[in-house]
This record gives structure tokens, C-alpha cells and sequence, in this order.
């Protein structure tokens, strides 16, 4: 096994808060003065030219004195409210999180809501508490890619170059890393302090009033199976957060569900990053049982947001639908005639079936389903919700929203109890399922 260098462990342990200075490897005795001990880098590589043979020797910092803070009365009216900048997700000084699997829309959706924060426009229906200078950092895709999406985005929803300028700030891994913290095989995970300085400064002088990483696993090298390794991290943006006044978000994959719907605590190395942030975002792809029962033609346009942990909020109703639409750039060339399409989220809300019907279409349906004997099963030929389709005008055989609706409309009759559904034998003797009207005493 190759052995350390004298450098390398004063560089690891100058890392981890240890002043250090060289000492004489037979005696111990220092060879600088004490009053000298230093955790700058270049100042230890310097004393290491100077005395290559030399031994690291290690003052241990100093442990911070605790003190219990007397409690000091506040009149509830005097305290500042929380500070959310989008929705009930964002909040200046904590971190957030979106989890989700790969190609679900993770970095489309932030990306709209990044813009939507710094016009102060309301593009997926939540409004921006206040205009906000927002920095994206994506650590995987180069400059150009993230370039086209914001392309697409303000093609679709009209935004202008003068209502970025100044508020929206985008760099890639690829040109800039930001990786705060990394692992030693020997020494464990540590943060990357002067990359740290060097972020919460930028931040600052920018103004920055949300940043969000894009995806997490790139802000770090860190084992993520190591809990006391994501802790570090995560709470190290959380600490950055705090110090900078800012909302931090925090993009991050989940693991392999196969195929069950995701949740906050698939994240990879959720236990603890999601212990970390305050409020977890936890994205799914519309299922195929889904878009047959929203009658939509392409389900894997759709995707739903939840919020898994919303610590400082109450809990959203059901769940956020999105659909994400295809935009051209219109940038062909002779290389590539047809130009570039791009995916935007929009918002988009889960049909109701009860939409334009009144009572009197109920009323006329039930007529309809009087005049007949009809099934609960959608598969039979003798379905109920053919009479119904008839009397309100709508197309079963080729139409997936309109049959959707029906189908909506058949539920909810039945769960109110306008519709009652009753076992008897069809004309075979075997027992099936019918519908009709129920029955007014």
C-alpha cells in the first residue's frame, strides 16, 4: 500500500479545522513558531518546501462554549413572517428539494418556475411573492442545452430578453463546478470551504434571492449510501441558505421503484437530505390507467407534483398536474434542417366530468337509461354509457376525452346516488352488473 505523505495528511487535517505547523520527525519539536499553526493550504504546502522531511504536527480547534439563551417574551405581531418566494415550496433561508426519476420533467419544471420568479409572472399559476434574481445551475447538460430550453420557454410563454436581463443567471458544471463537499477514503467527507466562500460571496454580490442545483449528485462527491456524508451536505446548503437569506433548491433523482408510483423517501440518500430541506417535492409520470381515465391522446406528455413534506405549510389537495408541449426553435440548418423541439411545461388541470352539465342533462340521461337495460362494464355492448353519450352529444367511438367523461360522470352519478347499481341475471343466466336510476321515494 502506497504511504501518505507528511503533506498530505497536514493538507487533509488543515481541512478539517486542525491548525497545523512542521515539527521535526525525531524530536517532535516544532519548526516554526507555535503562535504560527495555520489551516491555509498554501501557507502549509509553502512550510512543506521548505522542510520536505518534516512531520505535520496538529492543534485541535477549539470546541465552542455553550450557553443556554434565556427565552425573551415576543409579541406574536412583532415577529417577520416567513418568507416564502414561490408557492408554499420556496422559503428564504432553507433548502427545498425536488425528487424524481429521470426524464420526468424535473429540470423542465424548474426552469419554468426559475423564469417565472424572475418576471414576476405567473406562467404555471402560482404567483411570485415578489420578483426575484434567480441563479440555475445545472451540473450535467453543457450551456447550450439549458440555452434552448429557456429559448423554448420564452417562445411559449412570450417572454422577452429585457425581462431576463439582470434576474435570471445560468452557468453549467461543465464550464463551472460547484462541489461543496468530497470524501477521503481515509479522513471521511468534508466541505470544500474556500468553494463555499467563494459561493456564498457570489451569491451576495449578486443578489441572489433563489438558487436552485440541478441535480444534486453534482454538488458533491460523497458516497450517497453514506448518511453521515449526505448530512454534511445537505445541511451545509441549508447553513448557505441561512447565510445568504436565500431559497436554495436542491433538483435530485430517485431510486428505481419498479414501476410504483415515487415518494420523497425513494430519493437516493433521502434519509438525509430529505431530514435536511423543508419542503420535498416528489414528481410522477402520468400512468397509462391514468390518461385512460383523463381521456387524454398521449399520457406520457403529463407528469403530477405532490408535496411530500410540507413542513411549513399545510398540505396541498390532491395533486398539481402538468403537460409538458413541444416547441420549435425554428433554428434548421443545412446539418440539421428540421431545428431543434423543445419539451415546456405548462399547467394543466385534471379534467371534471361534471364541466358544462347541468341538471337537466343528468334528468335526460336518466330518461335514456329508463328506456333500457344497460351494464356497469365499459366493455359490454350494452354499456350504460352509451344512452348517455347519446342524449349529451358526445362521441364514444373515437373520442378519448369524451368517453373519460362519461366514464366520470357514470362514478359520480353512482357514488351520489343518482345511479344505482344492481346484480341480475342477463339473458344467458349468468349474473352481471346493471345500472339504472335510482328510485325517488
Amino acid at each position: 500500500m502506497r504511504a501518505v505523505s507528511p503533506l498530505y495528511t497536514a493538507l487533509n487535517a488543515a481541512a478539517n479545522g486542525y491548525a497545523v505547523l512542521p515539527a521535526d520527525p525525531s524530536t517532535g519539536k516544532p519548526l516554526v513558531e507555535i503562535a504560527k499553526a495555520s489551516t491555509d493550504p498554501e501557507t502549509i504546502r509553502q512550510w512543506w518546501i521548505e522542510h520536505p522531511a518534516s512531520t505535520p504536527a496538529m492543534i485541535p480547534p477549539k470546541p465552542k462554549e455553550l450557553r443556554a439563551t434565556p427565552y425573551v417574551w415576543r409579541d406574536p405581531k412583532s415577529i417577520p413572517p416567513r418568507e416564502f418566494v414561490y408557492g408554499k415550496h420556496l422559503i428564504r433561508k432553507f433548502a427545498s428539494a425536488k425528487f424524481a426519476a429521470g426524464a420526468t420533467g424535473k429540470s423542465a419544471l424548474a426552469l419554468v418556475e426559475a423564469i417565472a420568479m424572475a418576471t414576476g409572472r405567473s406562467l404555471l399559476g402560482i404567483a411570485p411573492r415578489k420578483r426575484c434574481r434567480v441563479w440555475y445551475w445545472n451540473g450535467e447538460d453543457p450551456r447550450e442545452e439549458t440555452e434552448r430550453r429557456i429559448a423554448a420557454i420564452c417562445l411559449h410563454y412570450g417572454v422577452t430578453s429585457d425581462e431576463l436581463e439582470g434576474w435570471l443567471f445560468v452557468d453549467s458544471g461543465r464550464e463551472q463546478e460547484i462541489v461543496i463537499a468530497k470524501q477521503n477514503p481515509k479522513t471521511g467527507a468534508s466541505i470544500a470551504g474556500p468553494l463555499v466562500k467563494s459561493l456564498v460571496d457570489t451569491i451576495l454580490d449578486n443578489e441572489i434571492d433563489v438558487l436552485i442545483i440541478d441535480p444534486f449528485v453534482s454538488c458533491h462527491r460523497v458516497t450517497e449510501n453514506d448518511t453521515m456524508a449526505m448530512e454534511l451536505v445537505a445541511k451545509k446548503w441549508t447553513a448557505i441558505a441561512d447565510q445568504t437569506n436565500t431559497a436554495i433548491e436542491l433538483i435530485h433523482h430517485t431510486r428505481k421503484t419498479g414501476g410504483a408510483e415515487a415518494t420523497v423517501e425513494d430519493g437516493r440518500g433521502a434519509v438525509a437530505l430529505l431530514n435536511a430541506v423543508r419542503s420535498a417535492q416528489v414528481l410522477n409520470k402520468m400512468t397509462k390507467d391514468d390518461g385512460a381515465k383523463a381521456g387524454v391522446a398521449n399520457y406520457r406528455e403529463y407528469f403530477n407534483i405532490e408535496n411530500g413534506k410540507p413542513n411549513l405549510a399545510p398540505p396541498p389537495e390532491g395533486k398539481d398536474w402538468y403537460r409538458i408541449v413541444s416547441v420549435s426553435l425554428e433554428n434548421g440548418s443545412t446539418i440539421a434542417p428540421e431545428g431543434d423541439s423543445v419539451g415546456v411545461v405548462t399547467s394543466w388541470k385534471w379534467p371534471d366530468p361534471l364541466d358544462g352539465i347541468s341538471g337537466a342533462d343528468f334528468e335526460a340521461a336518466a330518461q335514456s337509461i329508463r328506456a333500457g337495460r344497460w351494464r356497469e362494464d365499459p366493455q359490454a355492448k350494452d354499456w350504460v354509457g352509451w344512452p348517455i353519450a347519446k342524449v349529451l352529444g358526445l362521441d364514444l367511438h373515437g373520442n378519448k376525452a369524451d368517453k373519460a367523461k362519461v366514464a366520470g360522470l357514470i362514478k359520480i352519478w353512482i357514488t351520489a346516488g343518482n345511479l344505482t347499481v344492481v346484480k341480475e341475471l342477463d339473458e344467458k343466466r349468468m349474473p352481471r352488473k346493471y345500472v339504472q336510476v335510482t328510485d325517488v321515494e
